[in-house]
């Protein structure tokens, strides 16, 4: 963990995550509230940027067809042109 007071993610000591700044760093912005990092090869403190993904948490089951439509739509525009993943760990 690092100490960075006032992180939108900090704890209340002000620590954050070490995988999350190095993703923020990646994709030069804060992570947003639905959005986890995935360490891809299970080692949690593995924080090399190809060893991380973004993931975004999925709508919740039993949503209207029109409002899944609408969320799709949403991450489309939202992540489209803007990170590419790695795609090994090599």
């Amino acid at each position: 963990m690092v100490r960075v007071p006032g992180h939108p993610r900090a704890a209340k000591s002000g620590y954050v995550f070490q995988h999350i700044l190095v993703m923020e760093n990646v994709l030069g912005r804060n992570l947003l509230p639905d959005e986890t990092i995935h360490h891809r090869n299970g080692i949690r403190d593995d924080n090399r940027p190809k060893n991380l993904e973004l993931w975004v948490r999925p709508q919740p089951s039993g949503i209207r067809v029109a409002d899944a439509i609408e969320w799709a739509r949403e991450i489309l525009s939202r992540y489209e042109g803007s990170f590419t993943p790695p795609t090994t760990l090599d």
